[in-house]
């Protein structure tokens, strides 16, 4: 499954330590704004889990968005935006 998730965390170091954790399962598409390609149930869980522990939930706001692969065909964009060059996936 492909998983969308974005954030809007307002202290730096907290920023930091959950783009930490983005960063070794998924490909950033805007600052806030990562794609997670290939996770598992568990990994997911597992990476949500991370993410849990260090955000203030009183403040700070994670969204966790399931994408299919036939969906992901359907996604849009405009400007310089697209599927990630990167990012370890393959839609057929």
């Amino acid at each position: 499954m492909v998983y969308l998730i974005c954030f809007d965390i307002s202290d730096n170091r907290v920023r930091y330590r959950a783009v930490k954790a983005l960063k070794g399962v998924g490909v950033r598409i805007q600052k806030s704004v990562f794609l997670c390609p290939k996770l598992s149930e568990k990994q997911f869980l597992d990476l949500k889990d991370r993410l849990e522990a260090v955000i203030d939930h009183a403040g700070d706001t994670v969204h966790y968005v399931r994408i299919c692969r036939a969906c992901l065909k359907e996604m849009e964009w405009s400007g310089q935006g697209g599927l990630p060059s990167g990012a370890p996936f393959l839609v057929v």
